[in-house]
């Protein structure tokens, strides 16, 4: 499986640092049958993804659809069975690459045909297409002319002691490559510290080419500090004449012959000695002076001998870095893959995987969507295809709908949930939402069409939520009961969250039960008090008394007061 998702990875072109999630070639997500039951799917997503490092990571919960077959479900579940408990905590310490090393020489690639000069510029070389002479003359400004495709103009750069003629874009610019690497060099880094034996690996490879853009500068000779360098070896050599007694016949020689003696050409030698630098830079006489000529020669020789050796040093490589950019690919890959893995097997802890049977069924389940969840328990069977979930508002009708949605999306995609869950293998989930809009004859007209469309069997799903609100409350419960009776004779569960509960217990069909999340009253910061738990067989009102309570003790206005002393009479 996990081939496969390298494979997932790599045809749509997922990167750790991108900011923003790539759109992806998605599976389509079989069972989830409206745009209301998607919706929820992808919250159910959300949940995870909220905990990746990388936003790409979230397009791998995508790699897992939610095809309703058992087999395949087993192979998700084992697959995420055999994840071990790994942190993911420092890929957050993780930064976008920066790279910040350029070579110190010029270096370009020169080229005469067209679509060679576009592999190079895709591939970031500097490169320059040849055209006339003139382009050739510039080229002299270059430390480095790397040639590439040139018929015309081999003859004129071969007369060029810094061009090298390559044999395929391949070994185009290899500086590049470093380039690339010295972007990854704080991230190498931190991932000496991961466990992952694959992406050990790859660190190991990379950092070892750390030195071509770590090299520590050398003291670089510059005229500025000869001329500080020559001030010292005059102190010098004032300090040590001092010291010398000069005969008369001595200053008589240096005055007539122009040259310094013996004793004196010492002084002058041990003081430059002294200095560090070459003595070929320094007139060996009195006063000490820079040689102008051979101080040029030096500072020149200096650079083009850096370049060579840089520039040998990338060559010397040059089958290693080629294949930086498949190693640095490799590396992303293995992080989304490690950044999925791990934060999914803490995710999974404390969870169990669901079972495929005849009974849906949820066991002290804990709601992802919410905070502080209670565990809640709940069933539908043969005996039992329908509940018409009644009770008070705010008690948690649509959220114990939502979250057998959430249930059922964590089972398809192989995922454990919380609490023990079994549910038969569906086919198709319909989830009709509250309306929030006005009630209609448009609105009502839609739901019945939707209604319509359903497939039915005893392998589909169909939750709704308040659908009364688009029509009349006289007919609603009516509507609401022959649904029911239509749907369950062709072998379909269904939750009915309703607030018709009365309207509906006296046509209840057969195999369908009233079940209800009850409000016992309101606490001391006047909110209501409620069993989130659903009683099975028991209608519960919607306590509207409730409501107005809480609200005329925030009220201080006559009318609450009055409705509220009304309902308690």
């Amino acid at each position: 499986m996990e081939k496969e998702m390298i494979n997932f990875i790599e045809s749509n072109n997922l990167q750790p640092f991108n900011r923003t999630k790539t759109p992806t070639k998605v599976a389509d997500q079989a069972i989830f049958k409206t745009k209301d039951a998607k919706s929820v799917h992808n919250r159910a997503l959300q949940v995870i993804s909220r905990q990746f490092a990388f936003s790409e990571t979230s397009n791998l919960l995508d790699y897992f659809d939610t095809f309703p077959n058992e087999k395949e479900i087993a192979t998700k579940q084992n697959f995420f069975k055999q994840l071990s408990s790994q942190s993911n905590e420092f890929l957050f310490q993780l930064k976008q690459p920066k790279s910040f090393w350029n070579p110190d020489y010029g270096i370009v690639v020169v080229t005469e045909e067209d679509s060679t000069f576009q592999t190079l510029q895709k591939l970031g070389c500097s490169v320059k297409f040849l055209i006339d002479e003139t382009d050739l003359a510039d080229l002299e400004r270059y430390d480095i002319v790397q040639v590439l495709d040139c018929e015309n103009f081999s003859l004129a750069l071969e007369k060029l002691p810094q061009t090298v003629f390559l044999k395929s874009s391949e070994e185009a610019y290899l500086e590049r490559h470093v380039r690339t690497l010295s972007g990854w060099k704080e991230n190498l880094e931190l991932l000496k510290q991961i466990q992952s034996s694959e992406i050990k690996s790859l660190v190991k490879e990379l950092s070892s080419l750390s030195y071509l853009f770590n090299k520590t500068e050398s003291k670089k000779l510059t005229r500025e500090f000869v001329e500080q360098k020559l001030e010292e070896i005059k102190s010098e050599i004032a300090k040590k004449v001092k010291e010398f007694n000069i005969s008369g016949d001595l200053l008589l020689e240096v005055l007539n012959k122009g040259t310094l003696p013996v004793e004196l050409k010492k002084i002058v030698k041990e003081a430059i000695s002294k200095s560090g630098l070459q003595e070929n830079i320094f007139l060996q006489q009195i006063p000490v002076q820079i040689d102008e000529k051979e101080l040029e020669k030096e500072i020149r020789n200096q650079d083009l001998n850096k370049f060579a050796n840089s520039a040998e040093e990338i060559k010397k490589n040059s089958k290693i870095l080629v294949q930086i950019p498949r190693k640095i690919r490799e590396l992303e890959i293995q992080l989304l893959l490690y950044d999925f893995k791990s934060t999914l097997s803490e995710w999974m802890q404390k969870k169990s995987f669901p079972t495929i049977s005849n009974e849906l069924s949820l066991e002290e389940s804990a709601n992802e969507f919410l905070e502080a969840p209670l565990p809640i328990s709940f069933y539908l069977n043969d005996k039992s295809r329908c509940s018409m979930l009644t009770g008070a508002n705010s008690g948690g009708k649509t959220t114990l709908v939502e979250h057998i949605i959430q249930l059922l999306s964590y089972t398809y995609l192989g995922l454990p949930v919380n609490g023990k869950f079994t549910s038969p293998l569906f086919t198709e989930l319909y989830y009709f939402a509250k309306n929030k809009g006005s009630m209609n004859k448009g609105a009502f007209e839609t739901l019945l069409t939707q209604l319509s469309k359903i497939t039915p069997g005893d392998k589909t799903l169909i939750l709704a939520d308040e659908i009364e609100a688009v029509t009349e409350p006289g007919v609603a419960g009516k509507i609401i009961a022959a649904s029911a009776q239509y749907f369950i004779k062709q072998g379909c569960f269904i939750v009915f969250a309703t607030h018709l509960g009365q309207e509906i217990q006296k046509i209840l069909p057969d195999n369908a039960r009233i079940d209800g999340i009850e409000a016992k009253g309101l606490d001391e910061f006047n909110e209501l008090i409620v069993d989130h738990n659903p009683v099975i067989g028991k209608l519960a009102s919607s306590t509207p008394e409730l409501i107005v309570e809480k609200m005329s003790k925030n009220s201080k206005g006559d009318y609450l007061n009055f409705l509220n002393d009304y309902l308690k009479k």
